[in-house]
């Protein structure tokens, strides 16, 4: 299974998102796991590679399982370890291979397109109350089929 390690930054009323190239959608930043580091090294790694920015204090807000049917049928399926981090150092990019980078006003961050179990995961990201763990389960197009979570 494919895990996925990404950190909604937060600078005042201010998110750091990247707007995929893909389908046009939102979303943190960050990317897979690789062999022999830990999701929190991969948070920063990823960042880092995605944004030229180096996180000082990710935390982790969520950990949800994504599954993707067809009728029935799990056709794919990830961990995504989802970070929040207020601090961060470096010079940002503006765009690397996947999109584009921008800052957006928190109060908006729902009103952008984005998949729909980023929303809850973004708002307790937000919140910051507790580990939430989940499951969110999508079509092939990724239109919601269910979403479950639970605090911890």
């Amino acid at each position: 299974m494919l895990q996925v390690a990404n950190c909604l930054f937060v600078n005042g009323s201010k998110a750091f998102l990247l707007n995929k190239f893909r389908r046009g959608w939102w979303v943190a930043p960050g990317g897979k796991v690789e062999h022999n580091e830990t999701v929190a090294e991969a948070c920063q790694r990823e960042f880092l590679e995605e944004t030229g920015l180096i996180l000082t204090d990710p935390k982790l807000s969520s950990i949800f399982t994504v599954v993707v049917k067809k009728d029935d049928q799990v056709i794919d399926q990830w961990m995504f370890y989802n970070f929040f981090a207020t601090k961060a150092t470096g010079i940002e990019l503006d765009e690397n291979a996947e999109g584009k980078l921008r800052w957006q006003e928190v109060s908006d961050l729902f009103s952008l397109p984005m998949a729909e179990g980023d929303k809850v995961i973004l708002e307790h990201a937000l919140k910051g109350k507790g580990l939430m763990v989940g499951m969110v389960t999508y079509t092939e197009e990724y239109q919601l089929l269910d979403i479950r979570y639970a605090y911890h």
